[in-house]
């Protein structure tokens, strides 16, 4: 069972209403910067931004494992990250279809949010009123999770179709299996967060560092994806930036790890083998 993190005597420097606005409005305002300066400037070079909002909700998702699965549900860590991207790909394709049979695909991403937040609070409902799972924050976590599961799927389906239109969504990332390295991406940066930092010295800092330097990596994953659908600098430049993000969330973590150990020591060589 998962101990301390998310309870109710959890210390947490950034209230989840704050990360849910920073997570989730950065999320749109990466995408919608990335549509508009693409269309705009006619160009795909700017599909990054939508990579990168993405990694600002995978964090909101992050905050949000933290919190549910601080409550003790065990080996569910990992499960909660597959149903937030399920979630997500599920309000992701209701969006953009209800949109495009409006007419309004740049609404997509809006209608997509706004549903998958309203399906998360019916399944955290059913977990805990039908499953009986007794969670306090179940309803709100999951609210959580569906939206940031929902924006990240669309920020790096984004970075790798350069379109927000639904039939592009499908014909280069559903179509091409490029949705299942998103959905496996995307769930790592949700969850392994939580999963890799578990425990009574778990901290809210380190916590989510963890999910930006993940979440990078997700970016450079899009970014070789997108070699086949968008152009070579478009691509390039996702990859590099995605790169260089990584590398520094990872000194910044390394960091945090080491001012919370409890001692940090050389193994030396490993001795050699008997056989």
């Amino acid at each position: 069972m998962t101990v301390a993190g998310g309870a109710p005597t959890a210390p947490a420097a950034i209230p989840a209403e704050k990360l849910r606005i920073y997570g989730l409005g950065g999320a749109l305002v990466g995408i919608y910067l990335a549509a508009v300066l693409n269309s705009v400037l006619d160009t795909d070079i700017f599909s990054v931004l939508a990579a990168v909002g993405a990694v600002a909700a995978a964090v909101t998702g992050a905050n949000a494992v933290r919190r549910v699965c601080g409550y003790g549900i065990g080996t569910g860590v990992p499960s909660i990250g597959m149903l937030a991207l399920g979630m997500g790909i599920v309000g992701a394709s209701f969006g953009f279809s209800t949109a495009q049979q409006l007419g309004v695909s740049m609404a997509g991403v809006i209608i997509a949010l706004v549903y998958a937040m309203v399906f998360g609070y019916i399944v955290g409902t059913i977990a805990n009123k039908v499953l009986g799972f007794g969670i306090p924050i179940m309803e709100e976590g999951l609210t959580d999770l569906s939206g940031a599961g929902a924006m990240a799927i669309i920020g790096w389906s984004y970075a790798i179709s350069g379109s927000l239109a639904y039939v592009d969504l499908v014909d280069k990332v559903f179509n091409t299996g490029y949705l299942a390295i998103v959905f496996i991406c995307g769930g790592l940066a949700i969850l392994h967060p939580f999963n890799a930092n578990l425990g009574p010295d778990e901290k809210q800092d380190r916590t989510l560092v963890n999910g930006l330097m993940v979440g990078s990596l997700a970016v450079v994953a899009v970014g070789l994806c997108s070699l086949a659908t968008l152009s070579a600098a478009a691509a390039l430049i996702t990859i590099i930036i995605g790169a260089a993000a990584w590398y520094y969330f990872y000194v910044w973590y390394y960091r945090l790890v080491k001012r919370d150990a409890a001692a940090v020591v050389g193994t030396g060589l490993l001795p050699p083998s008997a056989l």
